[in-house]
């Protein structure tokens, strides 16, 4: 005798569905279980002790600066730490990854820095008083290279530009630090690189702003005749290296000021 094989009843099915959902669920979970995490770094500069909770207002500060965002090479402007290990070969770390992208990282480090040393604020994206002055703060780099177990190097061209003048310094910093074979290190090292960069500039933006005239608040200067008046144009070299870490480029220093039409170049300086 032969007898026909009954459908399975709708709660079956729905039985066998959520089975099949609990087992792909639990594979899911072992799996994520088994890969490692990820671990995230930033250049923000060293822990400083808590300041006092109630909130205070700075004094007007004597100078302002604006830092923009930092152009980084495209092979490492990316969220994983990218590692040299060969003169033509890098390799993309996954697990290890800064916690924004590293263009980011410089200027808010830099912002801080520069902040710090020349007690002043970070006016970019806002508004500032007319009276003034502002020095805007451009950093391109050339180089970011990780080497672990050897050295992190950040080889910069930066600009200070007097903000309502033409008053310009263009410079180029390159600093390497030793590091050992950790990425901890690495990074510090990177940090310890922007650190010795914002001296610099900090150092560049006070040379500047002693050579430059203060810009009037009103209307620019006028002569008699009604002509703008020219100002003096300054000669500022760059400001020397700081710390072992730091390189003159090739022979020396190149400055570059101008103001107006004038354009003086230093180079070949030497420590």
């Amino acid at each position: 005798m032969m007898f026909a094989r009954l459908p399975r009843s709708p709660r079956g099915l729905a039985r066998a569905a959520a089975c099949l959902g609990v087992c792909a669920g639990l594979l899911a979970l072992a799996a994520c279980s088994s890969s490692p995490a990820s671990r995230f770094y930033t250049l923000g500069a060293e822990a400083t002790p808590a300041a006092p909770a109630t909130a205070r207002t700075a004094a007007t500060p004597a100078l302002l600066i604006e830092v923009p965002p930092v152009d980084v090479p495209s092979q490492v402007a990316k969220n994983q730490l990218v590692v040299q290990t060969g003169p033509t070969q890098v390799q993309v770390l996954e697990q290890e990854r800064w916690a924004s992208l590293p263009g980011d990282e410089i200027r808010r480090a830099l912002s801080s820095d520069l902040t710090q040393q020349l007690g002043t604020i970070d006016v970019y994206g806002t508004a500032y008083p007319e009276g003034t002055p502002v020095y805007r703060v451009s950093m391109n780099v050339q180089r970011f290279e990780s080497w672990p177990g050897s050295h992190a190097l950040i080889d910069a061209v930066w600009s200070v530009r007097a903000v309502r003048s033409e008053a310009v310094m263009t410079c180029r910093s390159v600093v390497s630090e030793p590091v050992t074979g950790s990425y901890d290190a690495l990074v510090e090292g990177h940090r310890q690189a922007v650190q010795q960069i914002s001296t610099q500039i900090a150092a560049g933006i006070q040379a500047l702003a002693a050579a430059t005239p203060r810009m009037p608040t009103s209307a620019a200067a006028r002569s008699a005749s009604g002509v703008p008046a020219r100002m003096a144009p300054p000669t500022v070299p760059c400001p020397l290296p700081i710390g072992p870490g730091a390189a003159l480029d090739g022979a020396g220093v190149a400055a570059r000021v101008s103001l107006g039409s004038h354009v003086s170049s230093l180079a070949g300086m030497n420590g």
